[in-house]
């Protein structure tokens, strides 16, 4: 083949504007037109091309680096539960048994707490006949915990229970302190192997195309998205606001209003937006209800933050070194009906909060076979020794992630990409809610 075979007909030269409203510049917060002359790569693999710049391909070695009558390994599950936490579980024991014949894997109780000597949290044998069954239930059989822990003390437990292999299930705060427990294994010259398996519904780590968890996520998320639809048509001047999670990325928000195609307004944390104002929330609010008499939003928990900060003049911060968010749904159900109060389109508001049924939910079949995968990679990466490192996923390729490269930054929506394009498209919502 060569480049010719990728040309695609065309009808003859556009000369007609589009009426889209977007443009071409990069950096402005407003979706782009698609440049013509971008391409994808046929091949991913950039090595074969001579490039430099890549991720070290997932799968099982030819050669491993541990004796496998020596391999011991452990399990922790670090921050907010998640679907398909125990997937990843029982898939790491399965691997580790089946098929390296590694027969003591202990599960570290409650996150990193279970390290510290001073909670008195013995760790788990974590047998085949354990784990066999725990793919179908929500949640962690660990149990999990937030808030950091000395590396140290980490690495002093791992010494004294004679731990060669430990496998960080959790998000970005949890692979940072995978990360400095794997520096502090190499700083005393141990053999010590510290791999990540990244665990986040927010989907926010970088370089890694999606966390498992999410596709669950999603799918849950759609179903109070389309009650609260239901709920939205069925009062006078009805609106209902959804709340759901996404502390600094709003992919949860935008993908569940993708799946329902109900939403009429997606905010996310990534967008600032006004209340008052020509072209502020309010604003849009009397515009719908007046035109549809009904009306849906959609609401990332960290969206809005500053406008209820601004108002409050302060911060607090959880056992993780976040920052508190407030509860931006009902600070918006509030805000609106204060506004319209007596008006002519004053709403009947509904507000829902599906978080922790989310969180609780057990893994669809997509997450299901993703934790498998992520959980036989990352079995195959320890053993070959790779170490400070996170599985992950890359244009459809299981990857090796460097941890100082995973968690040197965040990764949220592009308000430039085809998601965010995609959203306001669905939902007809403006560019921007900013005056």
């Amino acid at each position: 083949m060569d480049a010719s075979d990728f040309l695609v007909t065309r009808l003859g030269k556009c000369s007609i504007r589009s009426p889209l409203g977007l443009n071409r510049v990069v950096g402005d917060q407003i979706a782009n037109f698609a440049d013509e002359t971008s391409r994808v790569a046929l091949d991913p693999f950039l090595g074969r091309r001579g490039e430099k710049e890549g991720f070290e391909v997932a799968g099982p070695r030819e050669h491993i680096f541990f004796d496998l009558s020596e391999a011991q390994a452990a399990i922790v599950t670090c921050g907010g539960i998640c679907p398909g936490m125990n997937n990843v579980i029982r898939g790491l024991v399965m691997q580790l048994y089946h098929r390296y014949d590694v027969r003591r894997v202990a599960g570290v109780r409650h996150g990193l707490r279970g390290f510290v000597p001073e909670h008195g949290l013995s760790f788990v044998d974590l047998t085949i006949e354990k784990v066999s069954r725990i793919h179908h239930d929500g949640g962690t059989i660990l149990g999990t915990s937030r808030g950091a822990q000395d590396a140290g003390i980490v690495v002093d437990t791992l010494e004294r229970q004679s731990i060669n292999i430990v496998f960080f299930v959790g998000g970005d705060g949890t692979l940072r302190a995978a990360h400095k427990v794997a520096l502090e294994v190499a700083r005393r010259g141990l053999r010590i192997a510290v791999v990540g398996v990244p665990k986040t519904i927010d989907n926010d780590i970088l370089y890694i195309d999606k966390s498992f968890g999410m596709d669950t996520a999603v799918s849950v998320a759609a179903q109070a998205v389309r009650a609260a639809h239901v709920e939205a048509e069925g009062a006078p001047r009805g609106l209902v606001v959804v709340k759901l999670m996404g502390r600094h990325s709003g992919y949860i928000a935008c993908r569940s209003a993708l799946a329902t195609m109900e939403a009429n307004l997606v905010l996310v944390p990534e967008q600032p937006f006004d209340l008052d104002g020509p072209a502020g929330l309010f604003a849009l609010i009397r515009k719908r209800l007046a035109e549809r008499d009904h009306m849906l939003v959609v609401v990332a928990e960290g969206a809005g933050q500053d406008l209820m900060r601004a108002a409050e003049g302060r911060l607090s911060m959880d056992p993780s070194g976040n920052v508190r968010l407030n509860d931006v749904g009902v600070f918006l159900c509030n805000v609106i009906r204060e506004h319209f109060a007596g008006t002519d389109v004053e709403p009947s508001i509904r507000y829902i909060d599906p978080s922790y049924i989310i969180r609780a939910a057990p893994a669809n079949a997509s997450d299901a076979i993703y934790c498998a995968e992520l959980a036989e990679m990352a079995v195959h990466a320890a053993m070959a020794g790779r170490t400070d490192m996170v599985v992950g996923s890359w244009g459809g390729n299981l990857t090796h992630v460097p941890l100082a490269l995973a968690t040197s930054g965040r990764k949220t929506v592009d308000l430039e990409s085809p998601l965010w394009l995609s959203v306001l498209e669905a939902t007809g919502q403006p560019l921007c809610l900013k005056n």
